[in-house]
């Protein structure tokens, strides 16, 4: 693995500066429903059209046809100029196109990879259920097969942003006869099919916003056309886009908390006095975190560098469990600092709700203890 950037990668991150400091939005994001969904594809549509979408992406589809190391830089550079994360884009982009790039046919991949790039379209994550939220094996929302269509009978939960998403990201078990990773089904819904309702799932974070939702299907119907890979292999395929989801798709926000974590900084030397650093019981503790992140950022790199050979391994849960849990004990820093302040909880807080919207992080994506069992089991070689 070499860790030096080369001459045509310095320049790449100097033209990456410069659009990015022209052209990131000023204006305040929305914080949630159709004002959201709108600003964040006109930004998703304003960087496809300066160039800057899909770094990585094949050209066929409308991307860069760059390395991932370039991704990275552009990850890098966009942290630093403070752009926006736009996380209703974050399943389209990071999960749904690498796994049809990687597993999908051509038609899906030429039909649904430029409108996810151009800003167009917004998707959605139906995989976890309830009562089978970390055990992704166990799911039981139903599809037959009638013709050429599945029929889908069941529900999912926790899907962020169903009532905003074009399309869905959609995992059935198509055979119950079988061991449980065996029989399912990774499919495309388009989520306007008939027989889909949304109920939405409030949450104390985000009193007045609504982001969860239930999805219940009854008789939706899907073209076969739209199975990814092959009907009864979608555990191999959901393996694709969970690993792309722990390891390259996390590193915008991975980089993006370093950034954080100086902001923090900042904001413990203008409350508790210049020198923090050297003399606080707060400063060890950022001083800690800081030297965590540099370890995360090489750990970044790390999976960079593996992802060259294809997609990313069971090393990226590596980066998944240690990340998550950093999150968590960084955005606490920031309840220290700022005391009772802490309870006020004004409308555009930068600190509070982001603390704790942290405890989800060691839920999602599989939960802290699932990703020690793929570290233990998948990277250590230990014993199930």
């Amino acid at each position: 693995m070499n860790l030096d950037f080369t001459a045509e990668d310095d320049l790449f991150r100097e033209e990456a500066r410069d659009w990015l400091q022209d052209n990131v939005p000023r204006t305040p994001q929305p914080p949630d429903g159709w004002p959201q969904r709108e600003w964040e594809l006109a930004w998703q549509a304003k960087q496809y059209e300066g160039g800057w979408a899909g770094v990585s992406w094949p050209k066929e589809y409308g991307g860069k046809g760059l390395s991932l190391t370039h991704q990275l830089i552009w990850f890098e550079e966009y942290a630093r100029a403070g752009a926006p994360n736009a996380q209703l884009l974050f399943v389209g982009c990071n999960h749904a196109a690498p796994t049809l790039v990687a597993k999908g046919t051509e038609e899906q991949k030429s039909f649904h990879l430029p409108k996810i790039l151009k800003g167009e379209v917004l998707w959605c994550q139906g995989f976890s259920e309830p009562n089978n939220g970390s055990d992704l094996g166990g799911l039981r929302c139903r599809a037959v097969i009638d013709g050429d269509h599945l029929v889908v009978n069941g529900s999912k939960i926790w899907t962020s942003s169903a009532h905003l998403a074009d399309w869905q990201e959609l995992l059935v078990r198509t055979d119950p006869d079988v061991p449980k990773h065996k029989g399912i089904t990774w499919t495309i819904c388009d989520m306007k099919t008939p027989g889909i309702e949304l109920r939405p799932i409030n949450i104390m974070t985000a009193p007045g916003h609504h982001h969860f939702n239930q999805v219940f299907y009854t008789d939706v119907r899907i073209p076969l056309t739209n199975v990814v890979g092959e009907v009864n292999d979608g555990w191999n395929v959901a393996m694709s886009t969970l690993g792309f989801e722990r390891g390259t798709a996390s590193m915008s926000e991975q980089i993006r908390f370093g950034v954080v974590l100086e902001k923090l900084i900042k904001l413990a030397e203008e409350r508790l006095g210049p020198g923090v650093l050297e003399h606080d019981e707060i400063g060890a503790r950022l001083a800690q975190l800081r030297a965590e992140w540099a370890a995360t950022r090489a750990m970044t790199y790390m999976v960079v560098s593996k992802s060259f050979k294809g997609a990313p391994g069971s090393e990226s849960s590596l980066l998944r469990a240690f990340v998550s849990q950093l999150k968590q004990r960084s955005r606490r820093i920031a309840v220290d600092i700022l005391g009772s302040d802490s309870l006020e909880l004004p409308e555009h807080d930068p600190w509070i709700r982001p603390y704790l919207r942290t405890y989800s992080e060691t839920i999602a994506a599989g939960t802290s203890e699932i990703q020690r069992n793929i570290i233990g089991e998948r990277v250590l070689g230990l014993p199930r």
